[in-house]
Formats: C-alpha cells, sequence, structure tokens
C-alpha cells in the first residue's frame, strides 16, 4: 500500500467516526426537545398557563432546526468520503490526503438553503421536533 494510499485510509476512518459522532449529537439534540417541550407543557397544564404550550411549539421548531442544520454539517463531508472510496476502486487518480476541511466547506457552500430544507424533510430530523410540535398546537387550541 503506498504512502497516499495509506493516508487516505487514515483520513477515511477519521470522517466515518466524525460521522458516527455526529449521530450520537443528533440524538441529545432531540433528548433536549422532547425534555423542553414536556416541561413547558407539564408547567403549562399544572399552572393554567397556555402560552407555555406556544413556548414549547417555538422550542420544539427550534430544535429542529438545529437539528437541521447538524445534519447538513454531517452530510458535508460524505463528498470526501465518496471521493475516497473513489479513488480505491481506481475511479480518481489526482486526489490529495487531508482535505477533509476544504472538501466541507465547498460541499457545504453548494448545499445552501436548498440543501437545508431538503434535510429537514427527512423523517428522522422531523421526528420527534415537528410531531412534538402539532401535539403541542393541538393541546394549546383545546385549552
Amino acid at each position: 500500500m503506498s504512502q497516499l494510499d495509506q493516508q487516505l485510509e487514515s483520513e477515511y476512518f477519521h470522517l466515518t467516526r466524525l460521522i458516527d459522532s455526529f449521530d450520537q449529537k443528533s440524538l441529545t439534540i432531540k433528548a433536549w426537545s422532547v425534555t423542553l417541550a414536556g416541561v413547558l407543557a407539564g408547567s403549562g397544564a399544572f399552572f393554567d398557563r397556555p402560552a407555555l404550550l406556544w413556548v414549547g411549539v417555538v422550542g420544539s421548531l427550534m430544535f429542529w432546526l438545529v437539528e437541521g442544520h447538524w445534519k447538513a454539517f454531517q452530510s458535508a463531508h460524505y463528498a470526501r468520503i465518496e471521493k475516497i472510496e473513489a479513488h480505491f476502486r481506481g475511479e480518481v487518480d489526482d486526489i490529495a490526503p487531508f482535505q477533509t476541511a476544504n472538501s466541507w466547506e465547498r460541499s457545504r457552500r453548494a448545499g445552501g438553503m436548498k440543501e437545508l430544507l431538503r434535510i429537514l424533510r427527512w423523517r428522522h430530523v422531523f421526528l420527534p421536533h415537528g410531531l412534538v410540535a402539532l401535539a403541542l398546537l393541538v393541546s394549546g387550541s383545546v385549552l
């Protein structure tokens, strides 16, 4: 294995670990979202303050947006992984190692707002934030 191949292999495994760590943080974002919404909904019902439900709705929507950005950051690493894989398939000859930041920046700029809106529609990004926001909206209209 050439030095270039060794460096690309190292970069590849670093990127896959990094992408996995994004998934762990996404679960944390979801947990905070549900916790905040639950506390606000419970407090709003207990203290007869329906306005707290609206705060919960806004909070859920904000967490949904945060997770969408987080997934967009994660997705930007896939272009580099795909290029490294293409190299090992023999499809790319001209590749420099350790170009993670450069590749990430190009991917993020290319995706822009359109990419974020696409990601926000993914079921695993929408849930639980969107569902919680809808439930709180319904609860708020009932109170």
